[in-house]
């Protein structure tokens, strides 16, 4: 039995769920940008009061641990790293890019093919993985600049769905037979809960006091060009 909080702000959703036994029992999010600092907390608050939850009742907390967006992802760590110390909870990370694949998944448990999850990292760059329909990895995480020729090997060998906010763009650029490109949004805490509770299951934990996100790229500041 474990009842989990999950966290995810890898992208421009924030979002906050509770499962129970590999199960989502609540949610709570939204897409908009820059939101995760002031909602996030009241999401996490709201949840726990739907299903009439205490703090002290959580046996874990997950959280989406990249890659993504660098402020989301540290926004969603450091809550959950300040809810694990003040809890004396156990932490678990749960990579973002498979939590994407288990959403899309869990809304077409017939397909049988292979899921490309693509975050959008501007221009034509993606944070990317590929995965079986069992959510084992076919091709590693990576940041890629999409062409014509991206991905040729895999779909030569079969359906891929393309899903993801970096999906979109990247839908007149790959044009292959076996290419499809669902529009349904997967970044949601609630695509998190049997990743998280099978991490759980077989204790496999972070450590608090030095996790960090997969930010899979160095952030980069950028000073705007003065007129």
């Amino acid at each position: 039995m474990a009842t989990i909080l999950q966290i995810e702000t890898a992208t421009q959703v924030c979002s906050a769920a509770l499962s129970k036994d590999g199960k989502t029992i609540a949610v709570k999010e939204l897409m908009a940008s820059n939101i995760h600092a002031g909602s996030l907390t009241l999401f996490i608050e709201e949840v726990m009061g739907m299903v009439g939850l205490q703090f002290s009742d959580l046996d874990a907390v997950a959280v989406s641990k990249g890659p993504g967006s660098y402020t989301g992802l540290r926004i969603g760590v450091s809550t959950a790293k300040g809810l694990c110390f003040a809890l004396d909870k156990p932490l678990i990370g749960v990579d973002t890019l498979q939590m994407m694949a288990a959403g899309f998944m869990q809304s077409r448990p017939e397909y049988e093919g292979a899921i490309c999850s693509m975050i959008d990292a501007r221009r034509m760059e993606v944070f990317t993985a590929v995965y079986n329909a069992k959510l084992d990895s076919i091709v590693d995480t990576s940041a890629k600049i999409i062409d014509e020729h991206s991905f040729a090997e895999e779909l030569n060998s079969g359906v891929l769905m393309f899903i993801g906010d970096g999906a979109a763009k990247c839908k007149d650029v790959i044009r292959h037979e076996n290419a499809s490109f669902s529009g349904a949004n997967f970044n949601s805490a609630s695509n998190m809960s049997a990743l998280a509770y099978n991490a759980y299951s077989h204790s496999k934990f972070e450590d608090v006091a030095y996790f960090e996100p997969f930010y899979l790229k160095d952030f980069v500041l950028t000073t705007p060009k003065k007129k």
